[in-house]
């Protein structure tokens, strides 16, 4: 019978330790296709970056930026703005330049300039941040960033959702000041 019961918890111990194991790889699975969300969204929401020809892969964290971009200064900001994302622990840079001397390239918003690409970086991070927010509507609310002054255009349901949506976006790196136009639609 002693026999009998220490088999039965070394089965235990062993199936739970086993279980244990599986649900902390299902866990860090979970957190790295969320991270993987994060950053496509990202990369998405930036308008001096082609998307479609920037893929992300995820592992522990760890994002491989494959693809090919127009010029160094976007896979720079391609890297900085996955870089950005809470979860993120590095970033393996891997996408080619390709030098496209098209009519795109040429009429390109982004400079080679490095407050353009804070601008690009904050005005794209703080999007993102307010579209992964439950609490911040998000969609209606218009971010704009000069020389490190961030602008908020738009409305929002109530005194704390702007005031939410204002620390969010003081919160983020690289914001010297936020000028706050939203206006409140209902409270």
């Amino acid at each position: 019978m002693k026999t009998f019961n220490k088999s039965i918890i070394a089965a235990l111990v062993l199936g739970t330790t086993a279980m244990g194991a599986h649900a902390n790889s299902w866990e860090n699975e979970s957190k790295d296709a969320w991270i993987d969300g994060k950053a496509e969204t990202v990369l998405l929401m930036n308008t001096d970056l082609n998307n479609f020809d920037i893929n992300t892969d995820v592992t522990n964290g760890k994002v491989v930026l494959t693809g090919k971009v127009d010029s160094e200064v976007e896979k720079e900001l391609a890297e900085e703005l996955v870089l950005s994302l809470d979860g993120v622990m590095d970033v393996e840079n891997s996408l080619t330049v390709v030098k496209n001397m098209s009519a795109k390239h040429t009429d390109s918003k982004m400079m080679d300039d490095d407050n353009d690409l804070t601008d690009a970086k904050i005005t794209t991070v703080i999007t993102t941040r307010f579209l992964f927010d439950s609490e911040v509507g998000g969609t209606d609310i218009d971010v704009d960033t000069d020389n490190g002054v961030v602008t908020l255009n738009g409305s929002v349901e109530s005194s704390a959702e702007k005031q939410l949506a204002i620390e969010i976006a003081k919160n983020a790196e690289d914001v010297r000041d936020v000028v706050d136009n939203l206006s409140i639609v209902a409270e």
